[in-house]
């Protein structure tokens, strides 16, 4: 089996954490790339995606830390729409920093807690 990379491991690192302390509570994935920033809440339980959002359908284009700051505020009013109000946020294996702050902070300030 082939080594790793550092941020495959760190990925799962984070993950098996994640698994140790979320309970039953949804997790919100991060994903980012060089042109767009995904976000999705995600029932474990379940295995389903209970809310979306994405720099794909939002009028701010690019991947910067303004497109970061909507998609938070997407995915927290698809959130509240879903009924979801607390959940676990997974950063995959991404420092969080820039854009995954951004869009962190603007989930709190939706109304997401964690």
């Amino acid at each position: 089996m082939a080594k790793l990379s550092l941020f495959e491991r760190r990925r799962r690192r984070v993950r098996t954490a994640l698994r140790a302390r979320s309970g039953d509570k949804p997790r919100l994935s991060v994903h980012r790339t060089g042109r767009h920033i995904y976000a999705q809440i995600i029932n474990d339980a379940e295995g389903r995606t209970v809310a979306a959002a994405s720099t794909l359908g939002v009028k701010v284009s690019g991947a910067n830390i303004d497109a970061a700051t909507q998609v938070g505020k997407d995915i927290a009013a698809a959130a509240k729409k879903a009924g979801v109000t607390t959940v676990v946020f997974d950063r995959g294996g991404f420092l969080f920093h820039g854009r995954v702050k951004a869009l962190a902070d603007a989930a709190r300030e939706g109304g997401l807690e964690f």
